[in-house]
């Protein structure tokens, strides 16, 4: 595992024992999670907003419409954080005050650049698009010169972050043990449906292989 050297602000205070300093595990959460939560400031207002995001090596690429606000407030250099949070189950304890999740969550704190080169800013396009569905690059139309134009692509280096993880069951006092409530965990999971086809999809295709969620 390749260890990083926590900074002030990405040490975890709060049950210090879940903090994470690891590549690998810390990669591992944001190469599995869909979705991110960007925070940033704006005229002394704060705001968080939900985006898809894609890792390649040590960067984070975020994508949206070249008219955003927010992209064009953050490719000027503004300070901001990336967290994820994937939930493993719902910690359920003998008592009220001890119920819980177990969780792995990461944050990224730093400044954004504009990927500006088209080779580049493709090769982020494609990380997005492959994290969705392994290989629908590859099947789907490549986008355009006009669509790459109204993309903006944003860059964000891993260089100060941290994980933070909660697994095992209950933490209950002593005295609550004897208590006559289950305590234990429910497990949860991200899982995929039958697949929806469009309605002017020609029914002679089949739908692509989800592999990357289990299938209920």
């Amino acid at each position: 595992m390749k260890k990083i050297e926590p900074t002030k602000r990405t040490r975890v205070v709060r049950e210090p024992h879940r903090g994470v300093y690891d590549r690998d595990p810390s990669y591992a959460i944001l190469d599995e999670a869909l979705v991110c939560h960007i925070g940033f400031m704006v005229d002394g207002q704060p705001y968080v907003i939900p985006t898809l995001f894609a890792r390649v090596g040590d960067i984070v690429y975020f994508h949206g419409s070249a008219a955003s606000r927010m992209l064009r407030h953050l490719g000027a250099g503004a300070p901001m954080s990336l967290t994820v949070t994937l939930v493993d189950g719902i910690v359920l304890a003998r008592s009220v005050f001890n119920h819980s999740i177990n969780y792995r969550s990461v944050v990224v704190l730093g400044t954004a650049t504009v990927v500006d080169d088209v080779a580049s800013k493709r090769e982020a396009l494609e990380a997005f698009t492959d994290k969705l569905l392994k290989g629908r690059w590859g099947d789907a139309r490549p986008p355009t010169e006009n669509e790459l134009a109204a993309t903006s692509v944003l860059r964000l280096p891993l260089d100060e972050f941290s994980a933070k993880v909660r697994i095992g069951p209950p933490i209950d006092k002593d005295e609550d043990l004897e208590l006559p409530v289950w305590a234990g965990v429910l497990p949860l999971r991200m899982a995929a449906g039958a697949p929806i086809p469009d309605a002017r999809c020609d029914p002679k295709l089949m739908p692509p292989r989800f592999e990357r969620f289990e299938r209920v």
